[in-house]
């Protein structure tokens, strides 16, 4: 059960202020946060990456370049099992990128993947010739069919170009709502509200699959 974040603008903006407020979000959070981090983010249309398997609020935040899209994730590993930076979102594939928060059990799909998050990254590719938001859709419908229960499903799938979420959850709305606002041309996704001047946070209604 991780947290997300996710940032664009249409000009560079600082990064550094909202991940430190992202990083109180995670060290406050009801489930444990602290199995590492990582985030992408684009400099001349090219994805760089950061991962660490240090908590989020014990590690440096000052030091990444203003950016037009950023995507961040701090990891809650499922029963504290496998703990190794290589399983740090965000995952890469070309030139999409993915988070993922979410538990679900009695998964009915033959993926590869080192963990079930990036199963299921591998998984959209099946339904990629249908185009970005329609393969979702129909990722998401047909886990949603071969799964015995979604605890949830919250992910982000971001290209240069483009940004897609999904989210779905079966309890605990407190938890896994996911919520958004803009301010100043900077539109925001995130697991939880944070401290921002002049933004109005609203939440993301429950099986909602969108371009953001």
């Amino acid at each position: 059960m991780c947290r997300l974040l996710w940032l664009r603008s249409p000009k560079p903006v600082e990064v550094t202020r909202h991940l430190q407020a992202f990083a109180t979000v995670c060290k406050n959070s009801s489930e444990y946060q602290g199995h590492g981090w990582g985030c992408a983010w684009l400099e001349n249309d090219r994805w760089c990456f950061h991962h660490s398997i240090t908590p989020i609020w014990e590690d440096a935040l000052d030091g990444f370049n203003d950016t037009g899209l950023f995507l961040a994730h701090a990891r809650s590993a499922f029963r504290d099992e496998g703990i190794r930076v290589e399983n740090n979102m965000p995952f890469a594939n070309e030139n999409r990128v993915f988070i993922f928060n979410g538990e679900l059990s009695g998964v009915r799909i033959r993926e590869s993947g080192r963990i079930g998050a990036e199963k299921i990254f591998n998984y959209t590719n099946r339904f990629s010739h249908l185009g970005p938001l329609p393969g979702l859709r129909k990722t998401v419908e047909v886990i949603e069919k071969r799964t015995r229960y979604i605890r949830a499903m919250n992910l982000i799938m971001a290209t240069p170009k483009q940004s897609l979420l999904a989210t779905h959850y079966s309890e605990n709305q407190g938890y896994f709502q996911m919520h958004r606002t803009s301010t100043d041309q900077l539109e925001i996704v995130c697991s939880q509200p944070y401290p921002l001047p002049n933004a109005e946070w609203q939440t993301i209604e429950n099986r909602t699959v969108t371009e953001l």
